[in-house]
């Protein structure tokens, strides 16, 4: 992607006072010029934009220019962070793009229902197209607290009501459920790029379009809102699989309130569970124990150890993210427990059917390594290994893993060895997550460049990871 350049003056440019409102914003904040454009840049480069933006960029944000594309967007979402408090582009002086307004609706858990459902339908077909889109859409971590709040607020409200959706009987149901499982299929076998926007078509063309009907018996209205939830959650993963990470959160907080009028805990936890992953994975563990925290209480006593199993894991690998080795010991042995007492896959919610121990042991070994328990991250990289051929991503996020384990222990042929074999993986999967694995080994390897075998590794994985940067 070309660099973030400045844009032109706008409106907030034509005021004789500048931007007197991110003044106010950046003065409360504490947070210099010189932090702000470093923690914009950084933000953005997680999120695929390359942008170079320094103090002296901030000073034309103050004196009314209008930054070009989602930067407006990335200055919100660092001065939330230090500001403890939500903040849009507009909140900050910067004038609203008439082309991007559902990008910002996305982010809310709504309480009327079928705006959440005009929400998707716009998001999804403005997805496709790439109108307004065609930016990055940034991922937003202080956006997560208020769906979390919500949807616990509807769970105590709800304490009554079915734990999950009743399954399929006919109808439309049971075809969209069919359509759920070959999106499954393809997304395990190509990865979440292969199929993303085949997810979100359905979704937004064909599915919300049937809840919009009026006339839908009641049950069977809200079993088309669990497989529609199930949907926009997939839409979120495969969109985080593609490295569309700020597509993925705002899908599967759409999904999240479908859910609700699902009444399906199960799904619920696992929404809460792709978004712990997803904030975990870009810097925020923080938010990734919090929402696994949220996701295990919304799943407690409704009957799927394995949907336990895997908020647990996910609460592991927040805890390993910061480095604290008690608490991810502690949820990886309550993950266990979890997966001990399920009484196997076709007695859980179809939701979880695919979780199993071999996705524990591939967890466990993303929380070892980064911990830098290398013999810990071998052991279960290599368990997970014995999972499915079909599951590519996986058994390329887990050799890269052991590759990692293999480096950490100055097994360096070992190592190259592994991760080429990840690389030839790799070839059939469009999954950004995969390649992300992938070059987080590659970067380990930096203090050994000079190597001949690094250097051939480093030639030969070129075309999959990009240049070294």
């Amino acid at each position: 992607m070309a660099a973030v350049t400045e844009g032109q003056t706008g409106n907030a440019g034509r005021a004789a006072g500048g931007n007197r409102v991110l003044g106010a914003a950046l003065k409360e904040s504490g947070c210099s010029y010189a932090s702000l454009a470093l923690r914009v840049n950084e933000l953005g480069r997680r999120q695929g934009a390359d942008s170079h933006y320094d103090k002296a960029s901030v000073t034309r944000w103050l004196q009314g220019q209008q930054p070009r594309g989602a930067t407006p967007e990335l200055i919100a979402a660092v001065l939330s962070e230090r500001l403890g408090r939500a903040m849009s582009p507009a909140d900050l002086g910067f004038h609203s793009d008439p082309q991007r307004p559902v990008a910002s609706r996305a982010l809310v858990y709504g309480e009327d229902v079928a705006e959440t459902l005009h929400t998707l339908a716009e998001l999804g077909c403005t997805d496709i197209s790439r109108r307004g889109l065609l930016g990055t859409v940034p991922f937003v971590a202080s956006a997560l607290t208020h769906p979390q709040r919500d949807w616990l607020l509807w769970l105590l409200e709800q304490q009554e009501a079915p734990s999950s959706a009743l399954p399929a009987d006919g109808g439309p149901v049971e075809q969209v459920h069919a359509m759920i499982a070959v999106f499954d299929q393809m997304d395990n076998h190509f990865g979440g790029g292969g199929v993303r926007t085949s997810i979100v078509h359905y979704l937004s063309t064909e599915v919300v379009p049937m809840l919009q009907q009026r006339g839908l018996p009641s049950g069977q209205r809200s079993r088309l809102y669990a497989a529609a939830a199930r949907l926009a959650a997939m839409a979120g993963w495969s969109s985080y699989d593609a490295g569309e990470y700020g597509l993925a959160q705002r899908y599967m907080t759409q999904g999240l309130r479908l859910c609700a009028e699902g009444r399906d805990r199960v799904l619920g936890g696992q929404i809460l569970a792709g978004l712990s992953h997803l904030a975990t994975s870009l810097g925020r563990p923080d938010e990734g124990v919090a929402l696994a925290r949220a996701g295990i209480v919304t799943a407690q006593g409704a009957g799927s150890p394995l949907g336990l199993m895997r908020l647990y894991a996910m609460s592991a690998r927040g805890h390993a993210a910061r480095g604290s080795s008690d608490d991810t010991a502690e949820a990886l042995r309550l993950a266990e427990r979890q997966l001990a007492a399920s009484k196997g896959a076709d007695q859980e919610s179809p939701w979880v059917r695919y979780l199993d121990q071999h996705y524990l042991q591939a967890e466990s070994a993303l929380c070892f390594r980064d911990l830098g328990l290398a013999r810990q991250a071998e052991r279960t990289a290599s368990e997970s290994l014995g999972s499915g051929a079909d599951r590519r991503r996986r058994q390329a996020i887990s050799r890269s893993v052991l590759a990692t384990a293999h480096l950490q222990q100055d097994r360096l042929d070992e190592a190259v060895g592994t991760a080429t074999l990840a690389l030839e993986t790799l070839g059939a999967v469009h999954s950004e997550r995969s390649v992300q694995a992938l070059r987080d080994f590659r970067r380990r390897l930096e203090p050994r460049r000079t190597e001949p075998v690094v250097q051939e590794f480093e030639r030969r994985s070129r075309g999959v990871l990009g240049a070294v940067a």
